[in-house]
């Protein structure tokens, strides 16, 4: 598996005491960090308060729960991607209540070979999420950006009594002549009449 170097964190639920390290050994190297392992659904409900996970990986049922409700809730609290692996005579019905949340399920026994399609698959729909967090951010930066520079505008129109045309070509041209963006001269405006 040729990825870039990320480091994902994991967070492996299972009351079997081989998994997390059969989970492991199934990871590329390069792509995840340290595996965190917890043998019950409370104890990873405290690991999921103490941080973010990039993926979390339940082997249904735990100790002290079928993993559902916690699966739901991880998948979406964030950007966290859940693999559910549930017995296989109830996978069905675990999938119809868990797929509309984006959780992905996989049938017990599992072998080697579809843990590994499951885990790039994850790692696939982990990249896509990314990028669509980078659009959001890019589009509330701007948005910001452009709530500032209207800001600035709106105090040079009333304590400079300009138009706004003026007030345009004002931010634009001290943009121009300090070599700083529109938003650095917004905020030195609204700065300045505070």
């Amino acid at each position: 598996m040729s990825l870039e170097k990320h480091a994902y964190s994991v967070l492996v639920v299972s009351s079997a005491e081989n998994f997390g390290s059969a989970v492991s050994s199934m990871l590329p190297k390069g792509v995840f960090g340290s595996v965190s392992t917890a043998k019950s659904i409370s104890a990873a409900q405290r690991e999921v308060a103490e941080r973010d996970f990039d993926f979390i990986i339940i082997n249904a049922p735990v100790k002290d729960d079928l993993g559902i409700r916690f699966a739901i809730d991880s998948n979406s609290a964030g950007n966290t991607i859940v693999l559910l692996l549930i017995q296989n005579e109830i996978h069905g019905e675990v999938y119809e209540r868990v797929v509309p949340h984006g959780v992905f399920t996989l049938p017990k026994p599992i072998s080697k070979p579809a843990m590994d399609n499951a885990i790039r698959w994850m790692v696939s729909a982990k990249a896509k999420l990314g990028k669509y967090e980078k659009k959001s951010v890019s589009i509330e930066d701007k948005m910001q950006e452009i709530r500032l520079i209207n800001k600035a505008k709106w105090l040079l129109i009333t304590a400079e009594n300009m138009t706004e045309p003026d007030a345009h070509r004002y931010l634009e041209k001290e943009a121009m002549d300090r070599c700083i963006s529109k938003k650095e001269v917004a905020e030195s405006i609204i700065n300045k009449h505070r």
